[in-house]
């Protein structure tokens, strides 16, 4: 039953390359047809009726929390005049980290994206938009549970919420700087190659611009549906009434300086049901055999949920995995108490998932949500953006792994 999840990843990796048109017209039926071979077993097979219902709501509020962000943001338009140099590129992604775990990975990469394009129009590369996904819509999230969804479910579960930016904020600012560095060396060198007329002062003049800063009204009446628990639907009808607002108030120009359309949040809509869908066997044979695969210490709790959350959606990932340690433990994930226990007595355990799940989302488009939604927004934007195994193999793979090798022996090697 693992089968329809491997066929879904594979699909979404090879179909774009070798029949793009075909796959942009018919992935909704691809996803569809996938999920529905899972959903039938579990419904019919082992009569399992209410979690598929409860997997619904999960892919609901999902989807709800990164459309309405998706909408919202779109509202506001940051122009930029003028090519931007290396520094200030470095200090924008560094505003877009810090912002993340304010308005999420989500939020902030929808926000940013399209200025991050145009102030850097004229030697816009790949690179670019690969490092940004990195910072921005993965690595930058992990100081608040509003960051990145895994922590968000942490926090349901009883992780505190102060917890997480008290534990990984080291960590954290290590990661950042690194890419940061790293991705200057990179944009210090296209600089140089530009054309004289793409680096001489003229060009260079820059000035920013915001519109439609109403829109932030809007985007905290979402933060304010993320905390809210019960009753069940409210949390994602606040955030849709916010949707329908932004949309409605915001004037037509800001969504045509911002080029606005759906395509992107539909494309991510249907993917991600087919993923959601298809991922449960696999998560389940993850948790029936978590005592086989040796989950004895918090360096290997952070390459196994890292590896995982790289080729599945991070967030079930991470509460796996968390689940795991605390049955290690004779703990239960969904009572609170037990929660606070492990985090109180197995705090570098819970560190080690953390990070693994928000920091390898940025290994593969399919890691986390935003990741997706940057690379169609790239794309519609005429920027030539990585296939699904080029992006792993010649970007995320080189420069994230030393990354997170350096990391994971300072934290967790002893």
């Amino acid at each position: 039953m693992v089968l329809p999840f491997v066929l879904m990843l594979v699909a979404i990796a090879v179909m774009p390359l070798i029949h793009p048109h075909w796959w942009e017209h018919h992935h909704p039926k691809v996803a569809t047809v996938l999920a529905a071979v899972t959903v039938t077993y579990y419904v019919l097979v082992r009569h399992e009726s209410m979690r598929m219902i409860h997997l619904a709501h999960e892919y609901l509020s999902f989807i709800v929390l990164i459309g309405s962000l998706f909408v919202v943001s779109g509202g506001i338009h940051i122009g930029v005049k003028g090519e931007s140099k290396p520094g200030l590129n470095v200090a924008f992604m560094l505003v877009g980290a810090v912002l993340a775990n304010i308005i999420g990975t989500t939020g902030a990469s929808m926000l940013l994206i399209r200025p991050w394009i145009r102030m850097n129009k004229y030697r816009i590369t790949a690179y670019h938009i690969v490092f940004f996904i990195f910072i921005v819509s993965n690595v930058g999230g992990c100081l608040t549970p509003i960051g990145d969804p895994p922590l968000f479910l942490g926090y349901l579960k009883g992780v505190p919420f102060w917890w997480v930016l008290e534990k990984c904020w080291l960590p954290w600012s290590a990661s950042i700087s690194l890419l940061l560095g790293i991705f200057y060396c990179f944009d210090r060198i296209n600089f140089l190659k530009a054309p004289q007329e793409v680096r001489s002062a003229e060009t260079a003049k820059r000035s920013f611009s915001i519109n439609g800063l109403r829109n932030l009204g809007f985007l905290a009446l979402i933060l304010v549906g993320v905390f809210i628990k019960h009753p069940m639907g409210l949390s994602e009808t606040v955030m849709i009434v916010a949707a329908l607002g932004s949309w409605f108030a915001t004037p037509k120009q800001i969504h045509e300086q911002n080029d606005f359309n759906f395509q992107p949040i539909r494309e991510v809509a249907w993917l991600f049901a087919g993923i959601f869908a298809t991922m449960v066997p696999a998560l389940d044979y993850l948790e029936i055999h978590a005592s086989e695969l040796g989950l004895n210490s918090a360096l290997k709790f952070f390459w196994l949920t890292g590896s995982l959350s790289a080729c599945l959606d991070n967030a079930p990932t991470y509460l796996t995995f968390l689940a795991a340690a605390m049955g290690r433990n004779h703990l239960q994930i969904n009572d609170p108490a037990h929660v606070l226990s492990f985090v109180n007595l197995h705090a570098q355990e819970l560190v080690a998932i953390s990070l693994g799940a928000v920091f390898f989302g940025a290994m593969t488009y399919i890691g986390n949500g935003p990741n997706f939604m940057v690379r169609a927004i790239a794309q519609h934007a005429h920027v030539k953006t990585p296939g699904f195994f080029s992006y792993a193999f010649k970007y995320a793979f080189p420069i994230l792994l030393p990354i997170f090798g350096i990391i994971s022996l300072l934290l967790f090697a002893r």
